[in-house]
């Protein structure tokens, strides 16, 4: 499961990618998933991305800090991710074994999807 969720992952980057005509550095997973450590390093790998994995509470930090920007607390979306950076720790993971993922993704693609 967590394999086939890394490749996923790798390709979703890789179609925003194409659409944007953009290179994606970094991969940021926030919520519960962001609990499971193994799970990050394998997106890392699969991807050839750093991610950084945290919040785990994004979605109600989210709702609290728009709430605060609608009422005028905080001013911007600056404002919103420098109150993020100092409140919450998030680890990043770099990748290490990003080779055997390739092989991987290419036997991934050709599975069935039923």
């Amino acid at each position: 499961v967590l394999e086939s969720l890394a490749l996923t992952y790798r390709d979703a980057v890789t179609g925003l990618e194409s659409i944007l005509q953009k290179q994606i550095k970094v991969i940021h997973i926030v919520g519960g998933g962001c609990q499971s450590e193994l799970l990050n390093q394998m997106t890392a790998d699969a991807c050839g991305k750093i991610v950084v994995a945290g919040p785990v509470e994004a979605t109600t930090a989210g709702n609290i800090l728009t709430q605060a920007m609608a009422v005028g607390d905080l001013k911007s979306l600056e404002e919103i991710r420098a109150v993020v950076r100092e409140s919450f720790s998030v680890k990043s993971f770099e990748p290490r074994q990003t080779t055997p993922w390739s092989a991987c993704a290419d036997r991934w693609r050709e599975l069935p999807s039923e």
